[in-house]
């Protein structure tokens, strides 16, 4: 089974995730897609985050399981940290050997690829669906292109910051975000002023 992988930390997961992993899975590129939801570095996140790991875990589940073909992971969750898209890739395939892997990726990600751990192991040995980011062109050499597509997917200019920045403004993020996760960012009080204070 081919079996794409498309990462991140989905802080909060928005629209452009759901149209992405719906074209994606659409296109018949692969046959399952999976949300692997990636454990936020702290250092990063910053020491007053209050939005759990099960919190953005539920509201990738709310997004995937309506979706045909589309569901969530936590297999990072269960990776020694920092755990790279190298080792999560090679540990895919260890527990599911009769499975074929495809790293998604967007267009901004493509264009610094080579600093990537490991990014020649990856090429090597999995295949990579990039989809477009504006202002990011797609250059994918011909020796790779047996490994490496381009998928046609539309262009997406919504980010999760933009979403925590609208929150945390007080604005609404409806729209922005699927209407379960809308639901429950708000019942939950997620990404507001008051929390990040």
């Amino acid at each position: 089974m081919k079996i794409g992988i498309f990462g991140g930390s989905f802080d909060p997961i928005h629209t452009g995730h759901a149209i992405i992993a719906q074209h994606i899975i659409s296109s018949g590129a692969v046959d399952r897609l999976w949300f692997m939801v990636s454990p936020v570095n702290p250092l990063k996140a910053g020491k007053e985050r209050q939005v759990t790991d099960s919190d953005r875990l539920r509201m990738v589940e709310m997004v995937s399981r309506p979706m045909e073909g589309v569901e969530t992971s936590a297999f990072e969750f269960t990776m020694p940290r920092p755990s790279y898209t190298i080792d999560t890739l090679n540990a895919l395939q260890a527990k599911f050997p009769d499975d074929e892997f495809f790293l998604v990726i967007g267009a901004d990600n493509w264009e610094v690829f080579n600093k990537w751990r490991n990014s020649e192991e990856i090429l090597a040995n999995y295949h990579i669906l990039v989809y477009p980011r504006l202002g990011h062109e797609v250059n994918i050499p011909v020796e790779l292109q047996e490994r490496v597509q381009l998928v046609g997917a539309p262009v997406i200019e919504l980010s999760s910051t933009q979403v925590r920045e609208r929150l945390a403004s007080g604005l609404s993020v409806r729209y922005y975000v699927p209407d379960g996760v809308h639901d429950y960012i708000t019942s939950h009080n997620l990404y507001s002023k008051k929390e990040q204070e």
